[in-house]
């Protein structure tokens, strides 16, 4: 199963999915200036079928959800929607390892995608970067969209029982992270390399997009580090402050280090209160047997809150790393959604988070694990389950938020329909001949003036 869901994710990045064969491509519609193509069609509906997802008529429905994606994307470039090039690339780094363990080695997820590991990065940097687009425009046409109290009570109270929501099992956990940290000699041996790096390229002996490409450890690299334009709140906050401290264009930065590794940055061009960098990123390599040493060190912690020599939140304070949970007694933040909850169904937890919450009894602390935080650091840890709500049906009293949040999603989602339909009335729509006689979910495509 695990294999089938990277597959159906490497699918979506391919353009040889289908039986390992080429897809002969045509234009079946155009949206705007935007063709869709048949290849376009084909990854989808294959992925669909990878995953079990239905669709009733493929080539009706799959063009329609393009078709849409490509209106979003439209308006996404009306309003100058800039996205973080650094947490895209990140996630991209973390899909493409799991790949890697999921399949053995770089070789077999060349074989599974059809194309090189080069050019499978960019496919899925460039759909991640489209997939954050489109909800950077989806979240801003419902950001304004509240509701009461009142609201909520009076749409409780209209829904039969057996029409309100199924809440799954749901988690309440609590947390305490190591991070295992590179040598010094490891530390010192890349950050005197991009130390000669900057000189290099400060002093003319080097070209700052050549070094990256060669040894920038970062997405960008195959782009000569190049980030494009972004306002200062878009990287985290360390590279941020550099970045838009630098004043002259060529000129390259000190070592910055942020919790993706230590970079280099080179000023391209400032524009108003946006700023476009290059940068080379190099990433401290950390020995297993320091992660080994962690896990061991955390199992001991857990030995001692298990015997109550300890208790979890005096250890939260006293050992953990992660200063978002420090002062909340490890309580851990899903920030799933539109809004921050305290409460993790099963499948809003990676897999080693899940596996090692699965068979926790309330008040248990588990063995130490590794996994990937939401911060898509590589962590070791221990959590204590805090609470577990079984699954039920969602009443007033207890599930409030989500109720809430059912009502929100209902304005949210009325709200991007009427979106929708009014871009269809407004938008050049041409559909192949071939394509056409579907009935689709929104009226009007291919009707709008020409």
């Amino acid at each position: 199963m695990r294999k089938k869901l990277f597959a159906l994710a490497l699918c979506a990045a391919s353009t040889l999915c289908a039986s390992g064969q080429q897809v002969i491509d045509k234009v079946v519609w155009v949206v705007g200036n935007e063709p869709i193509l048949l290849s376009d069609v084909e990854e989808t509906r294959v992925s669909y079928e990878m995953q079990g997802i239905p669709v009733t008529n493929p080539y009706c429905e799959i063009p329609e959800q393009i078709a849409v994606q490509k209106l979003y994307l439209h308006q996404a470039e009306l309003d100058s929607v800039e996205v973080s090039e650094a947490t895209i690339k990140s996630r991209v780094e973390t899909m493409l390892d799991r790949y890697i363990e999921a399949y053995g080695s770089r070789e077999n997820v060349e074989l599974q995608a059809h194309k090189t590991f080069a050019q499978l990065r960019e496919d899925l940097i460039q759909r991640q970067r489209e997939q954050s687009m489109v909800q950077s425009v989806q979240q801003s046409l419902v950001k304004n969209i509240r509701v009461t109290p009142a609201e909520v009570r009076a749409r409780f109270e209209s829904l039969p029982a057996d029409s309100l929501p199924l809440i799954p099992d749901q988690y309440e956990l609590q947390v305490i992270t190591l991070e295992p940290q590179a040598s010094p000699e490891e530390v010192a041996y890349i950050t005197d390399q991009l130390r000669d790096m900057a000189r290099r390229v400060n002093t003319g002996q080097a070209d700052f997009r050549v070094l990256a490409r060669s040894y920038s450890q970062d997405g960008s690299a195959s782009g000569g580090g190049e980030l494009g334009f972004h306002g200062k709140s878009e990287w985290v906050p360390e590279f941020s402050n550099v970045a838009f401290s630098l004043t002259e264009p060529g000129k390259v930065s000190k070592v910055v280090k942020t919790q993706f590794g230590y970079h280099i940055i080179q000023l391209v061009e400032k524009r108003g209160d946006k700023v476009n960098v290059r940068h080379i990123l190099m990433k401290p390599h950390i020995d297993d047997s320091e992660y080994q040493r962690y896990l061991v060190r955390l199992d001991s912690i857990g030995d001692s809150i298990r015997s109550g020599h300890i208790d979890f939140s005096r250890a939260v304070l006293l050992f953990s790393d992660d200063k978002d949970t420090r002062l909340s007694d490890g309580l851990m933040a899903n920030t799933d959604g539109y809004d921050m909850s305290s409460r993790f169904a099963l499948a809003d937890m990676s897999r080693e988070l899940a596996r090692a919450v699965d068979t926790l009894q309330v008040g248990e602390v588990s063995r130490s694990f590794i996994f990937t935080n939401q911060k898509h650091q590589t962590v070791c840890a221990i959590v204590r389950l805090k609470n577990r709500i079984p699954a039920h049906r969602a009443t007033l009293a207890s599930d409030y938020e989500a109720l809430q949040e059912m009502l929100l999603n209902e304005r949210r989602e009325a709200r991007l329909e009427e979106w929708v339909r009014e871009k269809i009335r407004t938008t050049y729509v041409r559909i192949d001949p071939d394509w056409q006689g579907c009935t689709f979910h929104y009226d009007g495509w291919g009707t709008a003036q020409q």
